[in-house]
């Protein structure tokens, strides 16, 4: 058995032991289960926040897409950035009505806002087809790690089980506390190696970060620049946008907002987690120096750059390591993954739909059980889908922006919009990204006479437009119609 591989198999049976053994001394009601009996401070709130920026899409979506597309992965440290300076404001007031009123998830927190518990089923559904294919980034990027830095002794698939496994127990056993405890370790090992790789690789290769940059201008002129068509400077605009204000809509995301014991955690974390997302920049220095040393990865083989510079530069117990600390990017921010789809399926689309009188207990002990059950379609998409890591990621923010009109709508003092808006502006812009990531539509497709600027518009912003839109005609007639209504009955 290789370094390597003994290091990897520690990394996740340490994964496995924090996150069994921080059950300890809590009883795990649904409440504690899923948002950690809201006692979470500053540092767990940061770590469980931090924990869904770092993930397997830092490892290898951000260096695979520095070394497939050049300057479009840019994209990537402003919107996080933008995020965080949207989150002063909107997070505080999402966590007083959540608090006020015992809310655990997010469609929780719609249906409540909005007096519809059949808004608050429709948010779940569309949560959990967000969420499925941000697990099946996961255990994707888990596979490529595995398999790559265990040199081939453990397959991809073998090890996407093995990881399935390692984090439905311990989410089964431990529910969010156990992927807090586990972004602690996570965190440290991620800072440690990113900085160290995004430093030590340009220097060994190039001489330093100059040098490494003027190699690849000099080798593959306009690479570092942004085309004039399709990722250009219009589209890194719309995409920072479009993801900025999906940000704290993932549910997973929005969920860590209930853990928190005090709103003054979010300004705090504000002002601080601009400043982690340098962090990414040494993500894409690896993948730039992959560019030039290893040439001709196509497709979804570019998320491997990173680990192939890797293997050339380094001894096997090193890769151990980095391998260690990928795995535990995807096991934590999996494992957040899996405790809201099911806490979605159990308390909103179970309890929200079908068994109303159904007491926490009950929507506890279902949404452990549901836990395998995701798992186990998530593994299944993985083992049979190919779409690249960005490509998954992007797909998913499209679906879940669509919940931030409705959401910043409920937290105006006065809201003019009905439920009966929120729920048909939401559908609407579901529906037309359903369609076109199914049928692979641009902007430029759907309106070729748009000047050539505006045909690389994030086609997620059709999307989003028209659920404003629907949600603003459909609330303007609902209300007339109810203020007609109300006018008809007779005064006593």
């Amino acid at each position: 058995m290789s370094s390597a591989l003994v290091i990897i198999a520690l990394a996740a049976l340490l994964a496995l032991a924090l996150g069994v053994r921080a059950k300890h001394g809590h009883d795990m009601s649904l409440e504690q289960w899923s948002v950690g009996g809201r006692s979470f401070g500053t540092a767990f709130v940061f770590l469980l926040m931090a924990g869904e920026i770092y993930t397997t899409f830092t490892f290898l979506g951000g260096s695979g897409f520095a070394y497939g597309k050049g300057a479009a992965v840019f994209y990537i440290l402003p919107y996080g950035t933008l995020a965080y300076i949207f989150s002063y404001w909107l997070l505080p007031p999402i966590w007083r009505y959540a608090k006020a009123n015992r809310l655990i998830s997010q469609p929780h927190f719609l249906a409540s806002k909005y007096a519809s518990p059949s808004l608050g089923v429709l948010v779940a559904l569309v949560d959990v087809a967000a969420l499925i294919p941000y697990l099946v980034l996961q255990f994707k990027g888990l596979g490529i790690i595995v398999s790559t830095a265990s040199y081939g002794a453990i397959s991809s698939a073998a090890a996407i089980w093995i990881g399935a496994v390692v984090v439905t127990v311990y989410v089964i056993v431990s529910g969010v506390r156990g992927s807090a405890w586990n972004s602690v370790v996570k965190d440290l090992t991620i800072l440690a190696v990113v900085l160290f790789l995004g430093i030590y690789l340009p220097i060994h290769y190039y001489g330093g970060l100059g040098s490494m940059f003027q190699a690849i201008n000099a080798a593959k002129p306009g690479f570092l620049t942004f085309p004039d068509k399709g990722m250009s400077v219009v589209w890194f605009q719309s995409t920072v946008l479009l993801t900025a204000l999906g940000f704290f809509m993932w549910p997973h995301t929005f969920g860590s907002i209930f853990t928190a014991k005090d709103e003054r955690i979010f300004r705090r974390n504000a002002a601080v987690l601009p400043l982690y997302q340098l962090i990414l920049l040494f993500v894409f220095f690896v993948g730039f120096a992959a560019v030039l040393k290893v040439p001709g990865l196509k497709g979804s083989d570019i998320d491997l750059s990173l680990f192939h510079l890797s293997l050339q530069a380094f001894d096997p117990w090193f890769v151990g390591v980095i391998g260690a600390a990928g795995v535990l990017t995807a096991l934590v921010p999996g494992s957040m993954i899996l405790i809201t789809a099911a806490t979605l399926l159990a308390n909103d689309v179970y309890r929200g739909a079908l068994a109303r009188q159904a007491d926490d207990r009950q929507i506890a002990r279902l949404a452990r059980v549901l836990v395998p059950v995701i798992a186990l379609v998530a593994v299944w998409f993985t083992l049979k889908g190919g779409e690249t890591i960005v490509a998954l990621l992007l797909m998913g923010y499209s679906f879940v922006t669509q919940l931030f009109p409705a959401v910043l709508c409920s937290l105006a003092a006065r809201n003019r919009v009905t439920k009966q808006g929120a729920f048909a502006g939401i559908v609407a812009g579901v529906a037309v990204v359903a369609a076109t990531t199914l049928t692979k539509t641009t902007v430029a497709q759907l309106f070729p006479f748009l000047p050539d600027r505006l045909k690389d518009v994030n086609i997620g912003f059709l999307a989003l437009a028209l659920n404003v839109i629907v949600l603003i005609v459909v609330s303007a007639l609902t209300q007339s119609l109810g203020a007609a209504k109300g006018s008809r009955v007779p005064s006593h």
